[in-house]
């Protein structure tokens, strides 16, 4: 019995031994901070693939841009450094048009035309995506962009000049049509920029603005409703193709789950974040009705410009949205 006993005991620990040894671990690099809502629901989306897995993948997150910068995300994820990553897309429009569709400003300006916007968009992004050796697997929509000052503005005139963070093709162009004067600057490192004057302006949500306490340099908020860009969750293809179909399946099963959990904090939040912009001493108000009609001419020009750089792909999404 005692010879019985230790060869189960020892059968049990080899079972164990070969679990270990078969689950995969996933880092996962993020740039924003652990508190952002965007780490919290990739953090949440983590664990249910461990649960879901029943251990045999594990997603470490690295927020905050501690393991890749927010720009060397993409390309990482694409080239295998990290097998799982999340990006603002948007910031890759340079690579394709494509990737900007959801920075089109004044194009959808609520949760509900994002979420239209998105589906109409989801298929050749995803497309896309596949041919750049990366699996799609969700995406969640930040809350509606604001334009944040260290003065009133009642029109573009008053923008002349202002030092501007630019972090995708959309803020660029806008600093552009504005006279104002663009400064690439990542999220992780807004907070130092705007402490040193390197940038006084920036358009974002409530969430980024509460992020980096831009009270502490900056005192107004004009809450323009410009866009509502979206952070991606991808795969490296290879990684992803590595897995078995169970653990992809329960992999899908919980980025839908993030899908829905990360719209609906967005929403929940959207408010509230602007709530402690004013509790916090900033100035919250609409944009005036000069300064809204000027907005909303670059938004027009923008459109015209995105539909004919992004081709016969482009037009499509904007005519599937507008039906």
């Amino acid at each position: 019995m005692k010879q019985l006993a230790a060869l189960m005991a020892a059968t049990a620990l080899c079972a164990v031994a070969a679990t270990a040894a078969s689950a995969e671990k996933w880092d996962m690099p993020m740039a924003y901070p652990a508190t952002n809502f965007h780490s919290e629901n990739a953090t949440a989306f983590a664990q249910c693939v461990n649960e879901g897995t029943g251990g045999n993948l594990e997603i470490v997150i690295h927020a905050g841009g501690s393991l890749f910068g927010g720009n060397d995300i993409k390309r990482a994820v694409q080239t295998g450094q990290a097998p799982i990553g999340e990006r603002l897309l948007s910031a890759h429009a340079n690579e394709n048009p494509l990737f900007g569709v959801d920075s089109i400003p004044f194009l959808a300006t609520s949760f509900d035309a994002s979420e239209k916007l998105w589906t109409a968009a989801k298929d050749e992004l995803t497309k896309v995506l596949d041919e750049q050796n990366l699996v799609y697997l969700y995406a969640v929509a930040w809350p509606a962009q604001g334009l944040y000052m260290k003065k009133d503005v009642n029109s573009v005139a008053d923008l002349q000049g202002v030092k501007f963070r630019a972090y995708n093709t959309a803020t660029a162009r806008i600093a552009e049509l504005a006279g104002m004067a663009p400064v690439q600057i990542e999220a992780a490192e807004l907070s130092q920029a705007l402490a040193t004057g390197v940038v006084e302006s920036f358009i974002s949500s409530g969430a980024t603005g509460v992020d980096s306490k831009v009270w502490e340099q900056l005192t107004h908020f004009y809450n323009v409703q410009a866009w509502l860009p979206r952070n991606v969750v991808f795969a490296n293809k290879d990684a992803w193709e590595a897995l078995d179909e169970a653990t992809r399946a329960a992999v899908t099963d919980c980025a839908d789950k993030a899908a829905a959990s990360g719209l609906a904090t967005a929403q929940d939040l959207s408010g509230t974040y602007l709530k402690t912009l004013e509790e916090n001493g900033m100035k919250v108000a609409p944009p005036g009705e000069t300064l809204a009609k000027e907005l909303e001419g670059f938004g027009e020009t923008m459109t015209n410009e995105w539909i004919e750089s992004a081709g016969d792909a482009g037009k499509k999404i904007i005519e599937a949205y507008r039906q």
